[in-house]
């Protein structure tokens, strides 16, 4: 049989889809990276050259998949023409972002999968800290806002949505007011 080349970011990110489709089918407990190298027809040593374990490759898939999500928030996030209030008002949220045919959302969103959700809003947060704390640093300069610690502010306008965000009692629609409501009030806008 003739070896397949591919590119490396081609051979990457069919490791790591082949992965996630494992993980969600076997679990991640009971899914090595032989099988994805079996399931790939590949030698195992390939998927190490990429991942030298399967934390590290798992915990890439969930950094991508991260990415992915902060990506669809970054048109509203980096417009430098609107306001910090019209930012918080047409941002999409997590709600609004992640679609439940997507393998990722799955595996991360299963009722067994609380951790590994968990990890993920995580780095999702790790991501946007940087964006969220340029902008109030540019509402700041603005006049828009007056938030003496960017710093402290970004990081409680991320990750403090989170606790609104797990409730299972209240509708997305009802926690996507309660954060905007919110954010407008704690900048005073």
């Amino acid at each position: 049989m003739p070896r397949i080349t591919k590119e490396p970011n081609e051979r990457r990110q069919e490791i790591l889809d082949t992965a996630m489709k494992l993980f969600y089918e076997n679990g991640y407990e009971k899914t090595s990276i032989t099988d994805i190298a079996k399931y790939m027809n590949v030698a195992q040593g390939l998927c190490y050259r990429y991942f030298p374990s399967k934390e590290i490759l798992f915990d890439s898939a969930i950094d991508q998949y991260a990415q992915t999500l902060v990506d669809k928030m970054l048109s509203i996030l980096n417009d430098k023409n609107k306001t910090l209030k019209q930012i918080i008002e047409e941002v999409p949220t997590f709600i609004d972002i992640e679609t439940d045919d997507n393998l990722y959302y799955k595996i991360c969103h299963g009722e067994q999968n609380k951790k590994i959700h968990d990890q993920l809003s995580l780095k999702v947060c790790e991501k946007l800290v940087p964006i969220v704390k340029k902008q109030i640093e540019l509402a700041h300069s603005r006049g828009e806002i007056d938030v003496p610690d960017s710093d402290t502010t970004a990081y409680f306008c991320v990750y403090g949505q989170q606790g609104i965000l797990l409730r299972n009692d209240i509708s997305n629609d009802e926690k996507i007011e309660r954060i905007r409501s919110f954010l407008t009030y704690l900048m005073n806008i």
